[in-house]
């Protein structure tokens, strides 16, 4: 039976970067991971190109019940950090709006600059092994299919369920649990919302522009997408991380103007249809405004019809159905709740020795390379500590 110092359940963002830190300090570390490849959600982040850090995270970025969790993490490992280990691969990177930093060619690049430094460091990679158990006594047992691993510390960096079809599961989840910690319930993120069968707006299909979307509080800024199945788009994957079911939310279709300053602009000839397919895509302007009031021109509208057309166009409101699932979610809120966490070593509260990482964790980024961010950073936090 091998013994290490560390065993390390899961070869995704987190595993791996604890994995490099800790071997690199001089610990035996053994990763194990029933994938047949490492690193499985870096390859498809960001279409493929891996969006692996964000220039401007700050802890606001992230959504957990203790808003404070990250900060000790995020403050040792900052994007920079993450820049020099991309250039000292000599990987080519690029900067996108807001901040993206993304590889040029390919998120490969990092995988193999991940698992090129594990094997200078002699990390153990045990793919393809599946994990039926663990254990702790004078130690960390874990169970494969074949055969068995001991350590003295385990790191359970085995990300949440979204993404099942690259081989997400809950069992982190579930061996988190086994030791005590309470799991906040695992929901969808980053991921696009279902609207009603008799949804005002459905048939708006491949229409996008550029909305704020506000919910639970929060509001955000970025070009919204009508599907086939309800809302898309950045700024609707962002507002998923805000949202929980049956709740509404209001849409801003004209976010930076104001209708009412159109209106007097346009003079009072126009009919407010003609105005609306000037400022809004025309097929949203006729499925949003009434038939009557759209017909009417300018210098004809009430005050009550400027209060609505104000209301539709600028706090349009919706309840989503629900969203499209954890096979459609780039990330999954809820998890280990961060309270039985050390915020500065990953170290379990209730267990010694036991680690807890990246997706696992009840942390979620919003959209733009903040949860790999959060995946390095917390994995670096629990390499340098066991």
């Amino acid at each position: 039976m091998p013994h290490y110092d560390i065993v390390i359940l899961g070869a995704g963002a987190s595993g791996l970067w604890a994995a490099m830190t800790a071997a690199k300090r001089g610990k035996s570390v053994c990763v194990i991971d029933h994938g047949k490849k490492a690193g499985r959600k870096i390859l498809i982040a960001g279409g493929g190109k891996c969006n692996f850090t964000n220039l401007q995270a700050t802890p606001a970025d992230f959504v957990c019940r203790n808003p404070h969790f990250v900060k000790s993490a995020l403050a040792r490992l900052s994007p920079w950090d993450v820049v020099s280990f991309v250039e000292n691969h000599d990987i080519p990177w690029e900067e996108r709006e807001h901040g993206q930093l993304f590889c040029r060619d390919s998120a490969e690049d990092m995988v193999e600059a991940l698992l090129l430094e594990c094997r200078k460091a002699k990390v153990v990679l045990r793919l393809d092994s599946e994990i039926t158990g663990v254990t702790q006594a004078d130690g960390f047992q874990v169970t494969l299919e074949k055969g068995q691993v001991t350590a003295a510390s385990c790191l359970i960096a085995l990300g949440g369920p979204a993404w099942p079809q690259v081989g997400a599961t809950d069992m982190g989840h579930r061996l988190a649990k086994q030791f005590g910690h309470t799991i906040i319930p695992a929901r969808p993120a980053l991921v696009p919302f279902t609207l009603p069968s008799d949804w005002k707006l459905k048939g708006l299909t491949g229409i996008a522009l550029p909305a704020r979307l506000t919910v639970g509080g929060k509001s955000f800024t970025e070009n919204l997408l009508f599907t086939h199945k309800g809302l898309s788009g950045p700024v609707a994957l962002h507002a998923s991380c805000h949202w929980e079911k049956g709740q509404e939310m209001a849409v801003d279709f004209l976010p930076g103007n104001r209708i009412e300053s159109l209106l007097v602009e346009a003079g009072g000839k126009p009919l407010v249809r003609t105005l609306l397919s000037r400022i809004l895509p025309e097929r949203l302007a006729t499925a949003l405004v009434p038939a009557k009031l759209g017909g009417q021109q300018i210098a004809q509208l009430t005050l009550k019809d400027q209060e609505r057309l104000v209301s539709l166009i600028h706090d349009y409101r919706i309840t989503p159905s629900g969203t499209e699932g954890m096979r459609k979610a780039e990330a999954t809120s809820g998890g280990v709740d961060t309270a039985d966490v050390s915020s500065k070593t990953m170290e379990s509260r209730l267990t010694p020795g036991l680690y807890l990482t990246g997706e696992l964790l009840d942390v979620t980024g919003q959209l733009g390379g903040f949860n790999l961010h959060w995946a390095w950073a917390s994995g670096q936090a629990a390499g340098e500590s066991m």
